[in-house]
């Protein structure tokens, strides 16, 4: 096997490696992995935040109530209530997000709402006292719940567009000779010989243009196609 054989073996090679790494289900497997890792750690924060706000809203519900009595019980109630319907709005997002369906302007309000709602009753004791230390501290947990919320949703839509851009573009590299076409060593070898005339000098220029490939063709593979051609 001469040096022109095996560097259009090595480009066979490539070729068929990128051809299993760019197509669309293995992209899509790809991608549905990291969407999973994106929400579980999302979510294990989202719901860590929320769970660091309980106590801080109890004990803003509770101001004034005896610990043990039946107001003080139902205080360490309303945080989840909010929590809840947060979390319900964001499970049912992780679904319209993946079909990229957009929700209504009712949907965001309520997001908001919940959320200013736990910002406020997790902070407004801190602020009261004048705190800037415990104002931090409290504001935190709420505002990466804020971000992580919105963020989250751009997230799984980007997500989706990733596998979208792939399918188009398998869809795009199956039209013969457009840019961007995979095209195996062989099939270039065929064009190349089927352009090729005794008075023409192969060049790799020559060669990028009988194959139609001004950008994806490679020094390396246009000097094996003209090392293969010349020698028929």
């Amino acid at each position: 096997m001469n040096r022109a054989q095996r560097l259009a073996q090595d480009a066979a090679e490539a070729a068929e490696v990128r051809a299993y790494q760019t197509d669309p289900d293995v992209v899509a497997l790809r991608i549905e992995r990291v969407r999973r890792q994106v929400d579980w750690m999302c979510w294990s924060g989202i719901v860590l935040g929320l769970a660091f706000t309980m106590t801080n809203v109890q004990g803003f519900a509770s101001t004034g109530t005896r610990p043990g009595s039946l107001p003080w019980l139902a205080a360490w109630v309303l945080d989840p209530t909010v929590s809840l319907v947060l979390l319900a709005i964001l499970r049912a997002e992780q679904v319209t997000a993946r079909y990229q369906v957009k929700t209504g302007v009712w949907v965001r309000r309520a997001k908001w709402f919940t959320l200013a709602a736990t910002y406020v009753m997790n902070t407004w004791t801190s602020f009261a006292a004048g705190e800037p230390a415990a104002i931090v501290l409290h504001s935190v947990p709420p505002l990466v719940v804020f971000v992580a919320v919105e963020a989250i949703t751009d997230l799984r839509d980007k997500l989706t567009d990733a596998v979208l851009v792939a399918a188009q573009r398998r869809s795009t590299n199956e039209e013969p000779m457009k840019p961007g076409r995979r095209v195996l060593f062989a099939d270039y070898l065929v064009i190349a010989r089927e352009s090729w005339t005794p008075d023409v000098e192969i060049t790799p220029a020559w060669v990028r243009r009988a194959t139609g490939c001004s950008r994806g063709l490679s020094p390396r593979l246009a000097r094996a196609l003209r090392a293969e051609v010349a020698d028929d």
